[in-house]
């Protein structure tokens, strides 16, 4: 018995975890810091997140990876805008539409990665096979012998597609005078194909990467362990640090190096340390925990509402004893947990009422019943998160960049969004959660949902601030006669940086509990499934943002106006309209979300880890108390 009590508690993980040949995996084998030889190239990340104990390897490892890759993503996107409409001669709504299109499809594609990972090859596999995917997309012969070699030369394995397509004279487009691009020869069809088929090869890597890697980080936590617990609270915290610090590199330096050096070396070094990261990750694989894929969460969830309609006469047991479920064994020789029948989505439970027929699509499990309510219970939550990922920002084209004899690059401004929320996680893990545990007594503070809804509200002020100043940005317009040539208004573009450094703000709330909020409240098998759910927000906000963007543009031409709110020649735009029509958008949308909210139920913790760290608290409270009153 006491052999059993040490092997449970202090050497082999209680989740369900094993190593890559499924054998069960000891704790003092996996993560720790004598895994930091593995990233002596990200001495930055070992001394941020030294200040986390007994951090695993795995959270050191992945951020690596993430960080080069957030390098290539926004290396690519955070100038994308620019380079269509400059480079591409494509028009203000074209090249909005085209941006919120691709980056709408990045943030889909995951829950095809998160199937894969989930139903056959593993998170770990599936990460390999299409991270190698994604750089493949970037990766092609080599350039040695093409214009500009002497830039070209620096890269011993070669360019990505995409740099294929920036650097090669048939595929990328023709030199063009016109710093407005308005008078610049349109790209022909191959030059636009080659283009746009690297950036979806690239998102097609991309969703197999994305629900995977930060979901693999997580699971390196024993939810059976308290102090794996406790970190595994901080975790996805320091997860979006790693990768807005990748983000705040690609808005400043490669965005810099895009505008004023070449796209090539632009696109070419997130390449680079793309390759890097996955080296460094094949490193790590001896100290990885994994868990064994369980079959495909869509056939499961599939099966239980088929069961559910062939069965919708059959009435429900009061007793849940009387319903279908396996004996506890099962689940746990497959390392699972099994689930206790809840009341929530009721109809569902006819799934698992015994009619006689064994058939899985007439008969259910509870447990099986129970993950598909606890994935069907998140859609409103996820739908009620579309509208803040529409967010959008002005773009410092027609402001004063210049800083001395320097010129800020547009996009680099968005670096204050990284910047602002850096310090804001820091700030928010350190020492906000520890000020409200002492009040609330919840160990992480506030709720996964209540730290959405305060990030929901800096949206809507975030949207007041944009229209604010763009009222104002006009109105400079106007007054220096500006309006009809579109040039340069005399204003600084640090007027923009308020609303900036309130979306790094909100990013720190609503984005890190999302992602922390669907990988939580998603079942053990399906946890690349929950993860997905949070891309799927940023992806159906982009697409709807495209949807918005093209019919109010369509609607408003309808006023008086020839070209609408949304126009090439910004300065003739209203686009303080379109700010103010989101912020009202946002603050329904909120309305909504507090609706929602109230009627949604949390799913039952799997161990007492949750239930020791509130005790902690409470006693460390009462400790405090006592002491005071002796004080006194």
């Amino acid at each position: 018995m006491a052999m059993e009590e040490e092997k449970g508690n202090d050497g082999y993980t209680q989740d369900g975890t094993v190593d890559l040949k499924g054998n069960p995996i000891l704790r003092s084998n996996t993560g720790g810091w004598t895994a930091c030889s593995f990233v002596v190239v990200a001495t930055l990340f070992v001394f941020i997140l030294q200040k986390i104990k007994n951090k695993c390897f795995l959270c050191k490892t992945r951020p690596i990876y993430e960080v080069f890759e957030r390098m290539a993503y926004y290396g690519i996107s955070s100038n994308l805008f620019i380079y269509l409409t400059k480079k591409l001669g494509e028009g203000t709504v074209e090249s909005a539409n085209n941006v919120t299109n691709w980056v709408g499809t990045i943030w889909i594609t995951p829950i095809l990665g998160a199937y894969f990972a989930d139903a056959v090859l593993g998170r770990y596999w599936t990460f390999l096979i299409t991270a190698a995917i994604y750089l493949l997309s970037v990766t092609s012969e080599q350039l040695k012998h093409a214009s500009n070699s002497t830039v070209l030369d620096i890269y011993e394995y070669g360019m990505s597609l995409l740099t294929l397509s920036v650097s090669i004279h048939p595929l990328k487009p023709a030199p063009c005078s016109d710093p407005t691009g308005v008078n610049c020869k349109k790209a022909t069809p191959l030059q636009l194909a080659v283009f746009f088929g690297a950036l979806y090869t690239l998102a097609v890597g991309t969703g197999g990467t994305k629900p995977n890697i930060s979901t693999i980080g997580a699971d390196q936590f024993d939810e059976f362990d308290p102090k794996e617990k406790a970190h595994k609270l901080s975790f996805f915290n320091w997860w979006m640090f790693s990768i807005f610090f990748g983000t705040l590199f690609a808005n400043t330096v490669l965005v810099y190096i895009q505008d004023n050096v070449g796209w090539t070396l632009g696109y070419g070094l997130p390449t680079i340390g793309l390759l890097i990261s996955i080296i460094i990750f094949l490193a790590g694989t001896p100290f990885y925990r994994h868990k064994v894929p369980t079959g495909s969460p869509f056939t499961k969830m599939a099966k239980v509402i088929v069961a559910a309609l062939r069965k919708w006469r059959v009435v429900v047991p009061t007793d849940p004893k009387e319903l279908y479920e396996l004996d506890l064994e099962v689940y746990t020789k497959k390392g699972k947990y099994r689930i206790d029948s809840t009341t929530t989505l009721r109809f569902l439970n006819k799934a698992c009422v015994k009619t006689g027929s064994t058939s899985p699509w007439m008969l259910c499990s509870v447990t099986q019943v129970e993950e598909t309510k606890q994935m069907l219970r998140m859609i409103p939550i996820l739908i009620a998160t579309f509208v803040p990922s529409t967010m959008i920002a002005q773009i410092g084209t027609t402001l004063n960049r210049n800083i001395g004899n320097f010129k800020i690059p547009p996009a680099s401004l968005a670096g204050f969004v990284t910047l602002s929320m850096l310090i804001s996680v820091v700030l928010y893990d350190r020492y906000f959660v520890k000020i409200l545990q002492k009040w609330t007594k919840n160990p992480r503070g506030i709720s996964l949902l209540q730290r959405m809804g305060i990030g929901m509200i800096f949206h809507i002020i975030i949207m007041v601030v944009a229209s604010l100043t763009e009222k104002c940005r006009l109105n400079v317009a106007k007054a220096n006669g500006l309006v009809e040539n579109g040039n340069q208004v005399p204003l600084s573009i640090f007027i923009l940086l308020p609303q900036f450094v309130l979306m790094g703000t909100a990013d720190a709330f609503l984005e890190v509990a999302k992602i922390e909020f669907f990988y939580d409240q998603a079942p053990e098998s399906m946890k690349s499934l929950g993860t997905s759910y949070s891309m799927t927000s940023l992806g159906a906000g982009n697409f709807l943002s495209s949807f918005l963007l093209s019919t109010v543009t369509r609607i408003t031409k309808g006023d008086g106006h020839d070209e609408g709110w949304i126009r090439n020649n910004l300065n003739a735009s209203r686009l303080d309209y379109y700010y103010a029509f989101f912020a009202v958008l946002n603050f329904f949308n909120f309305i909504i979300f507090l609706v929602v909210v109230k009627f949604y139920v949390y799913k039952a913790e799997v161990s007492d880890s949750m239930r020791v760290l509130t005790q902690e608290l409470e006693a460390s409270r009462q400790k405090l108390t006592n002491v005071e009153a002796i004080r006194t």
